[in-house]
C-alpha cells in the first residue's frame, strides 16, 4: 500500500477565502532590495508566491497554509503577515 502524495493530502484541506481582507502584503521595494523576494518564493511550501510578469512578487493568499515560513525568512518591513480573521483561512482535514 502506497501513501498518498503531499499534493493529494493537501487537496483534502478546505480553504475559506476572506475576499475583504488579505492576510499577506508584500512591500515590493523592500522585498526586491533585500533578497526577500527570492527567499519567500523558494521557501513557501504552498507555492503562494511567484514572479509576476512585471517583475513583482505575486501572492495567491487563498492557498496559504499559514505556516509562517515566509514571515520567518523575510527581512523586516518586506512582508505584512498575520493570520486570517476567525472563520477564514485553511481548515486542515487530515493530520
Amino acid at each position: 500500500m502506497s501513501l498518498p502524495s503531499v499534493t493529494d493530502r493537501l487537496a483534502t484541506n478546505r480553504f475559506v477565502l476572506d475576499e475583504e481582507q488579505c492576510h499577506i502584503t508584500v512591500n515590493q521595494e523592500v522585498a526586491r532590495a533585500t533578497g526577500t523576494a527570492e527567499r519567500i518564493i523558494a521557501c513557501c511550501p504552498a507555492r503562494v508566491y511567484s514572479w509576476a510578469a512585471d517583475g513583482t512578487v505575486a501572492v495567491e493568499y487563498a492557498g496559504c497554509l499559514e505556516c509562517g515560513t515566509c514571515f520567518a525568512v523575510a527581512s523586516p518591513g518586506a512582508l505584512e503577515w498575520h493570520y486570517p480573521r476567525g472563520g477564514f483561512g485553511i481548515q486542515f482535514r487530515e493530520g
